[in-house]
C-alpha cells in the first residue's frame, strides 16, 4: 500500500433516491458504462444517485495509481473503473479529496456571489471525487481485495439486487453512511428516543426546530396536519404533545416509509396517520405546520430537495393553501430559516408579501439560533450568513 496515502476517507456525500433497475443491461431506461479492458470492449449497468450520466472516458486503475495521476484524470473528465484493493481504493479518494480541497477560493462580491460559487465549488469537487468507481456484482458484492460486505447498506437504498453494475466509490461511501444513521438513529430530546432516517430522507440534526415545536403553545389537541412529513420527527412530536390525531403527509415514497417505520418505532403509528399527498390532504384543522426548505435554490440530488426549494415553490404553496386548511380559530406554524435573507436570495419583504397575499396574518413569532458547528465556522465560506441566522416558528392564521 501506498504509503503517501493517508488512513481513511472523508464521508460527505448526500445519500439520494435511485430506482431499482432491470435485468437487460441494454434497457433505454438503464444508462450503461463502456470501457475497454486487456483489448476488449466491456460494459456494465451504470448507477448515479443523482442521474448523473456515466462516464464517457474509462480507464482500469489499481493499486500502482498515484493521487496525483488519478487528480489529473478526474479533473479532465476520466473515470477511474479500480481494479485494485478495496481500502487503498477509499485512501487514494481521500487523498484526491485533500487535493480538491486546496484549490484556492474565488472572491465574492457579495453574500448571495459568495453562495453561488460555494454551490459551484461544491460541484465541481463532486464531479472530481465521483470518477474512482467501483465494480458491483448481480448481488451487490464487491469483487476486489478487503471489500466489505455492504449488501445490506445497498438493499436499503437501491431494492433488491438483480443485476451486476459499477459506481463510484464516493456513492457507496454515502450509501454505507446513510445504512450507519438508519442503524443508530439521531436522539431526539423532545421525543426522549431517536429517529431513525433512511436512505434519501433528511436527517433531523439541527434539534433547534424541532425544539420550537416541541415548546410552541398548543392552539388545540384535537388534530394537527404535518406537511412534508420527511422523517416523522414533527408528527411524533405532536403525537407526544398529546395531539389526539396527526395526519402526516409527504410525496416521496421513501420519506412515507421512513416516517411509519419511525412512527411504529416510537408506539405512535395509531396516534398519527402518514398519507401520500403533495403539500396538504383532505379537509381542515385546528393546526396545521410545515417545515420547507429554507433555501430557494435548485438541488443537485433528492436528498438535497430537503433543503433546497426552487422558486420557493413548497413555501408557496404551503401559505397558498393554508386559509383553506384551518379551522375557524386555527394555526398554522411556518418554521424557516432566514439563512436565504442574509445570503440575499429572498428578502424578508418577499416573505412578508406571501403571507399577506395567502389572506393570511402573523400572530407571533418564536425564534432561536442554531447550534450546529459550521455556524461558529470562520473558514467556512458562508460563516457570516450562518453566524447571523435565526430560525423561526411563525405562527399564521386566516385574516
Amino acid at each position: 500500500m501506498p504509503s503517501h496515502f493517508p488512513d481513511g476517507t472523508r464521508n460527505d456525500t448526500a445519500a439520494a433516491a435511485s430506482s431499482p433497475p432491470s435485468n437487460d443491461i441494454a434497457a433505454s431506461d438503464h444508462p450503461v458504462l463502456h470501457w475497454s479492458e486487456a483489448g476488449e470492449a466491456r460494459a456494465a449497468r451504470w448507477r448515479s444517485e443523482n442521474a448523473t450520466p456515466p462516464p464517457k472516458r474509462v480507464v482500469v486503475a489499481d493499486d500502482r495509481m498515484t493521487a496525483d495521476a488519478a487528480y489529473r484524470l478526474a479533473c479532465e473528465g476520466t473515470a477511474l473503473l479500480w481494479h485494485g484493493d478495496f481500502q487503498n481504493a477509499r485512501q487514494l479518494l481521500q487523498a484526491m479529496a485533500r487535493r480538491a480541497d486546496r484549490k484556492p477560493r474565488k472572491q465574492a462580491a457579495s453574500p448571495t456571489d459568495a453562495f453561488h460559487l460555494h454551490r459551484q465549488a461544491q460541484s465541481q469537487r463532486a464531479r472530481t471525487l465521483a470518477m474512482l468507481l467501483l465494480p458491483f456484482d448481480a448481488d451487490f458484492r464487491i469483487p476486489l481485495r478487503r471489500a466489505p460486505d455492504v449488501q445490506q447498506a445497498c438493499e436499503e437504498a437501491y431494492g433488491p439486487a438483480d443485476a451486476p453494475f459499477v459506481a463510484s466509490l464516493r456513492e457507496l461511501l454515502g450509501l454505507i453512511g446513510a445504512h450507519e444513521w438508519r442503524k443508530k438513529g439521531v436522539e431526539i430530546p423532545a421525543l426522549g428516543a431517536r429517529i431513525h432516517p433512511h436512505y434519501g430522507v433528511f436527517s433531523p440534526v439541527r434539534g433547534e426546530y424541532v425544539e420550537l415545536v416541541a415548546q410552541a403553545p398548543l392552539p388545540a389537541k384535537t388534530l394537527a396536519f404535518d406537511i412534508g412529513t420527511g422523517s416523522g420527527v414533527l408528527a411524533a412530536v405532536l403525537a407526544r404533545r398529546g395531539v389526539a390525531h396527526v395526519v402526516a403527509t409527504d410525496q416521496d415514497p421513501r420519506a412515507l416509509a421512513c416516517a411509519r417505520d419511525n412512527l411504529e418505532r416510537l408506539g405512535l403509528n395509531r396516534q398519527v396517520e402518514v398519507v401520500q399527498a403533495d403539500l396538504f390532504p383532505a379537509g381542515r384543522a385546528p393546526l396545521v405546520i410545515c417545515n420547507p426548505p429554507w433555501v430557494p435554490a435548485r438541488p443537485s440530488s433528492a436528498i438535497e430537495h430537503a433543503v433546497y426549494d426552487p422558486d420557493s415553490r413548497m413555501l408557496r404553496g404551503f401559505l397558498a393553501g393554508l386559509s383553506a386548511h384551518l379551522e375557524p380559530g386555527g394555526e398554522g406554524w411556518l418554521i424557516l430559516s432566514d439563512l436565504a435573507e442574509h445570503l440575499g436570495l429572498r428578502p424578508r419583504s418577499e416573505l412578508l408579501a406571501a403571507i399577506d397575499a395567502a389572506g393570511l396574518k402573523v400572530l407571533g413569532r418564536i425564534d432561536v439560533r442554531p447550534q450546529h458547528p459550521k455556524a461558529a465556522d470562520a473558514d467556512d465560506p458562508l460563516h457570516a450568513a450562518r453566524a447571523a441566522e435565526v430560525t423561526s416558528l411563525w405562527r399564521l392564521a386566516a385574516r
